[in-house]
C-alpha cells in the first residue's frame, strides 16, 4: 500500500488529497495538505531505503544489549539508533530533494496559497527576473548548508568514537 502512490500520477494524488481536505472541512494550509501530498511521494522511497538498511541489520547487537541488561528503550537509543542514524539522515536529504520541485502535487493540494515551487513557476511565466536567480542561490545555499551540517555532525561523532576507543564501524 505504501508504494502504491508511486504508480499514480502526481496530479491525481494532489487532487485527491486536496479534495479529501475540502470534504473533511479542513483548511488547506501548506503544513497540512501539501505535507500530506509530499509525504505520499517521498515516504515510499524512504521506506524502501529503510527496508534495505534493516534487511542487513544484525540482530545480534540487540540480543547482546538485552543480555547485558538493557531495556527495550535503551536498546533502541544506544544500539539501533546509532547504527541506522546515517540512513535516516540520507532518507531525509533524499526526501527533501524529491519534494523540492513537485509543482503538480503542491498546486493541487494547497489551494490559493503559494509555496516556493509555485512561486518560482509563476516568476517564469512572463519574463525572467533576477529574483529567480536570487531564490536559486538562496535555496542552493540552504541545501548545501544542511548537507555540510550533516557531514560535520557525522565527522564529529566519528572523531568522538575514535577518541573514546569505541568501534567506529
Amino acid at each position: 500500500m505504501a508504494v502504491a502512490s508511486l504508480i499514480m500520477p502526481s496530479v491525481v494524488i494532489g487532487l485527491g488529497i486536496g479534495a479529501m481536505f475540502e470534504l473533511c472541512g479542513l483548511t488547506r494550509a501548506w503544513y497540512s495538505a501539501a505535507l500530506g501530498a509530499h509525504l505520499t511521494w517521498t515516504l515510499p522511497f524512504g521506506l524502501l531505503i529503510m527496508f534495505a538498511v534493516f534487511n542487513r541489520f544484525n540482530k545480534a547487537y540487540e540480543e547482546a544489549a538485552h543480555d547485558l541488561g538493557a531495556s527495550g528503550w535503551q536498546t533502541v537509543r544506544h544500539v539501533v539508533l546509532p547504527i541506522v542514524f546515517p540512513s535516516l539522515v540520507g532518507v531525509a536529504l533524499f526526501g527533501f530533494t524529491l519534494s523540492y520541485d513537485e509543482i503538480a502535487r503542491t498546486s493541487q493540494s494547497v489551494g490559493a496559497l503559494n509555496t516556493l515551487p509555485l512561486e518560482l513557476q509563476a516568476l517564469q511565466t512572463n519574463a525572467t527576473t533576477p529574483v529567480i536567480y536570487a531564490l536559486g542561490t538562496c535555496t542552493t545555499a540552504v541545501s548545501l548548508g544542511v548537507i555540510l551540517c550533516c557531514l560535520s555532525v557525522a565527522l564529529t561523532v566519528q572523531r568522538r568514537r575514535a577518541r573514546s576507543g569505541g568501534d567506529p564501524a
